[in-house]
C-alpha cells in the first residue's frame, strides 16, 4: 500500500468530495450563527458571549476558506477553536457530548485528508 505524499510546491491540489461537503457543511454553519451574535439569548449568557459567538464565527469562516483551498492551517486552527470551544462551554456549564462527537467527527474527517493539503 503507498503512502500519500505531500504535494510538491508549485503542484496543482484536487479537493477530495469529503473536504467539498465539510466546507458546504461549515458554511452554513457560519451563516446559522450570525444571528445567534445579535440574539438576546447571547446577551443573556452575558456581555461577553456575543464577541466570542462573532469570533468563533469569524474563525470559522477563514477555516472554512482555507479547508477549501487545501491548506493544513485551516485543519489545525479548527482543530485549535473546538478546543476553545470545548473549555468555554465546560466553563459555563453547558458542555454535553454532542458538543465534542460533532466537532470531532469533522476533525477526524479533515485530519484524514491532510496529507494531502498543502
Amino acid at each position: 500500500m503507498e503512502t500519500p505524499q505531500p504535494p510538491q510546491i508549485g503542484s496543482i491540489v484536487t479537493r477530495p468530495t469529503l473536504i467539498t461537503v465539510l466546507c458546504v457543511i461549515m458554511l452554513i454553519g457560519v451563516v446559522i450563527s450570525i444571528p445567534m451574535i445579535f440574539s438576546s439569548t447571547a446577551r443573556h449568557v452575558g456581555p461577553w458571549y456575543s464577541p466570542y459567538l462573532a469570533f468563533g464565527s469569524l474563525v470559522s469562516y477563514f477555516c472554512t476558506v482555507g479547508l477549501w483551498k487545501m491548506r493544513r492551517w485551516a485543519v489545525y486552527t479548527y482543530t485549535g477553536l473546538a478546543i476553545l470551544n470545548q473549555i468555554v462551554m465546560m466553563v459555563m456549564g453547558a458542555w454535553n457530548i454532542i458538543a465534542l462527537i460533532i466537532p470531532g467527527i469533522f476533525i477526524g474527517l479533515m485530519f484524514s485528508q491532510v496529507a494531502k493539503m498543502k
